[in-house]
This record gives structure tokens, sequence and C-alpha cells, in this order.
């Protein structure tokens, strides 16, 4: 133990407050007050539910925690499991919760609408879809305006991924490294990092240089890591490409923000090869990013085709791929069918999302929650040299924990005592990152400044105590 506690301190240093005002406490934080009570819960319990869920689900299947939490109640930012105690979810179901667990006016768009008529697919006519669809192509520039439903993000990439092959008669993708796309199996080619990846067949994908300004080796030299997609084209292939997809913030790779000005540049090289530029919306679009509505929108690029999932649903299986009426022709060639995509209840319950979002004015409350969340991590960043970086937009955040500046040595197991750590204090956040060193912290959008004050007084009450 004491050998722990060495290796600890030199891997937190010591804190160095600017003030005696300024200095942690030694009590723990208290959550922000919240005016809701939660409904007595007289389910199975979690000893049982783990236990059922290891004997039938399959074995791939992972857990956050050690002891995992039975999660049995949700209200806007927040979780409560078997006991009533309340969480504050820093997550979002893994960055789907968007306008918040349980609003209101969505529980109430899928009610009605399940009470007229559950399923129809597209065979016949409902408004639902059409409205649904009108209200999200007004969200896009240029000539994106004809919209596919489908049920997840993988199935969206999917999509795209046959739109770009189907519309320039190329198999060549182009992603990124650190890149997620999905679970598919052809997804999972384009994805680029290991742990989500299974021994099979890749196809004809290409995975370019990581622009990351923090890690990558041109740091945040748009120019040259450009010039690495441009090798790809030029030495691995007959010289064009069917697409490039990327996301703009990485999301499971670690909240990693692309270098500035790296989609312009790269778009362009991909069109001179004939390629069709996708952007990957699943985690940054619909306000989260605070600046702008769609994460590809702080690169100053128009795609020629967007993916979305999560965020849209606000939690219902729901995706959708938005593109060109030109690009959309070429799945005419054939019959192109998802049963649920555009479901009545799950096109309602969209439709209500994109409202509460507008009626809320979630993207600029996201700005500005988000901008005061920064502003602490990078202080607290200057007290904790484990913080090797602070990162992000809006409500899409980054911190990645290391145990040596100059190296950038991944904390691995510091970052897995924090995460237990803030656990116990009622705060739930993700982790990301090849190393799982970077806690991501990517709420609700109803997230408040109270919330992110009790997340980094957490965070700086755990620290203090390893």
């Amino acid at each position: 133990m004491a050998l722990q506690r060495l290796l600890l301190k030199k891997a937190f240093g010591e804190a160095k407050p600017k003030s005696l005002c300024c200095f942690f406490s030694t009590a723990p934080p208290s959550l922000p007050a919240f005016d809701y009570e939660p409904k007595p819960y007289n389910g199975p319990r979690a000893d049982e539910v783990f236990q059922k869920r290891k004997q039938f689900l399959g074995p791939s299947l992972f857990h956050f925690y050690q002891k995992p939490l039975n999660i049995v109640e949700g209200k806007m930012q927040y979780l409560y499991d078997e006991n009533g105690r309340r969480y504050l979810d820093a997550f979002a179901g893994i960055v789907t919760v968007s306008a918040g667990h349980c609003h209101p006016d969505v529980l109430n768009a899928i009610f009605e609408q399940s009470k007229l008529l559950q399923h129809a697919t597209t065979i016949y006519l409902h408004h639902a879809i059409t409205d649904f669809a009108e209200a999200l192509a007004s969200k896009f520039p240029g000539n994106l305006k004809v919209v596919y439903f489908v049920n997840s993000g993988s199935e969206a990439n999917e999509l795209a991924m046959l739109m770009a092959r189907l519309y320039t008669g190329s198999l060549e993708m182009i992603s990124l490294r650190n890149g997620y796309h999905g679970g598919s199996s052809n997804t999972m080619s384009l994805t680029a990092l290991n742990t989500w990846k299974y021994p099979i067949p890749q196809g004809e994908i290409h995975h370019a240089v990581n622009p990351d300004p923090y890690r990558g080796v041109f740091g945040s030299d748009a120019k040259s890591y450009a010039k690495d997609v441009q090798d790809h084209i030029d030495f691995g292939t007959a010289g064009k490409v069917a697409g490039f997809i990327s996301e703009t913030i990485q999301g499971v790779g670690g909240a990693v923000e692309l270098a500035p000005g790296y989609l312009k540049l790269v778009y362009d090289i991909v069109r001179k090869a004939g390629g069709v530029c996708i952007a990957d919306e699943v985690q940054t679009g619909f306000g989260r990013t605070g600046t702008h509505y769609w994460g590809f929108e702080t690169q100053g690029v128009i795609p020629d085709i967007v993916t979305m999932a999560k965020g849209i649903g606000n939690g219902l299986p729901l995706g959708a791929v938005v593109t060109t009426p030109e690009i959309a022709s070429v799945l005419a060639q054939k019959t192109q069918f998802n049963t649920y995509g555009g479901n009545p209840v799950c096109s309602a319950g969209g439709l209500a999302v994109l409202r509460v979002i507008d009626k809320e004015k979630r993207q600029v409350h996201s700005a500005d929650v988000g901008s005061h969340l920064l502003a602490r991590l990078r202080d607290l960043q200057q007290r904790y040299e484990i913080i090797g970086d602070v990162r992000g937009r809006g409500l899409m955040v980054g911190v990645e924990l290391v145990t040596d500046r100059n190296e950038k040595t991944p904390a691995k197991a510091e970052t897995a005592m924090l995460f237990e750590k803030l656990r116990e204090l009622g705060v739930l956040v993700g982790k990301g990152g090849l190393h799982g060193n970077v806690f991501r912290i990517k709420p609700p959008l109803c997230f408040t400044k109270d919330d992110a004050d009790f997340l980094v007084d957490a965070l700086d009450y755990s620290m203090s105590k390893l």
C-alpha cells in the first residue's frame, strides 16, 4: 500500500491552489437540489438482475463499475438506482439522451401516437414520418434535403457507405484512425480502434492518420494530416475513391476534436478523387457542441451525406441518413426498405425531440454551460499533473489522464480508480480512448452550471483523496 501511495503521489503531483480560499474542501460535494421524488421500486435487485443477465444475455456485454448499478428510473439529467439514490448522469446513456430522461413533451408525443397506431411501414402513408423528415431536413444547409430513417447509428453508416459506393462506382473508403462508426461487419471495418473490431475481412478500407491536436504526430497542422489522405489515394487506390467518413469530435475515441481546418482540406482532396464526403453526427449532432447545431459546421464544410442517431430520439431506436436528391436517387435502382425506419411512434418522438431542443434553446444552453464546465476543468488541470488534456465543445467534453505530461503516458489504473470514486460520490461519466484513460463528459442537454460545478468538485475531491 505504501508503494501504491507513492506511485499515485508521483502521478497526481501536489495540488497547487492559487490561494487558500480555493483549496479543496475535506467534505465531499453534494448533488444540486432537484425537485423530484422517484417512485418506490419493488422489482428485482441488482444481484438477481446481474445473474440473469449473465445467464441469458451474450457474454460480449460489458458493464461499468466493479459492482454494477441497477438503474430503475430517470428524470432529466438524473438517474435513480434500486434504492432511490440519485446520480448525475454525465454520460446520457452513451450520448443518447438529448432532451433529458423522460422529458414530458417527448413522452407525451410517444404516448399519444401509441394510442392511435404503433406501427405501419412505408408501404402506407402516415403523416408522422413526413412531418419528422420535413423538420429534420430544415436543419441542414445546402441541398441536404432527402431523409432515410433507420434504427441506429450503425445502420445509418452502413446505408451511407452503400450510397457512396453506388453513386461513385468505386469501393474504396477512407476513415480515420481512432474513429468509431458502428458494430456491424461493414461499419466495424470503418472503425479504427482494436477494442471494437473482430478479426474479419475489412474490405476496401483505408485508415488515415488521425488529426489529433493532443496526441497526433503533426499536432494541429491540418495540412500535414490532409496530405496523408492524399497519400492513401495516390499509393493505396487506383486514384478514385467512394468516399471519406469521419466524426468531427471523435466520441468513443475520447472526445478528440479534429485539427482546425482539416475537413475543408480533406473534402477537397476526396471530391477531386471522385468521392463523396460523409459526416458522422451520431454523437455531435443536435446542438451538443453549443457553437453549432451540427459538428461539421465547426469545420466550415457541407458534407454530401450526414448520418445521425442517439440524440435524434432521446433513447428511441432511431437513426437517419440525410443526403442530396442526386445521391439519394441511386437507391431507386433497386428496392431499399427498412421495416422500422420511420415507425410512427419513433417519428412522433423524434419530432418532439427537435421541438424541445428549439423551444428550450438547448444549443445556446450547451454553449453557455459547456464554456463554464471547460473553464472549471482547465482550472483543475492547473492543479493536478495527472490531467494531461481538457478538450471539446459545448457538452461534448473529454478529460485525458496521464502519468507523465511530457510522455503522455495513459493513466489507466488511476482513471479506473477515479471512475469508481466518482460513482461513489454520485457522478456517472463515460470512459473512452484506446487505453480507456479519457473521461467522457457528455450529459443530457438540460445539464446545468450547478451540475457542472458538482461534477468538477467531485473530480477535485476524488483526486485530492488519491
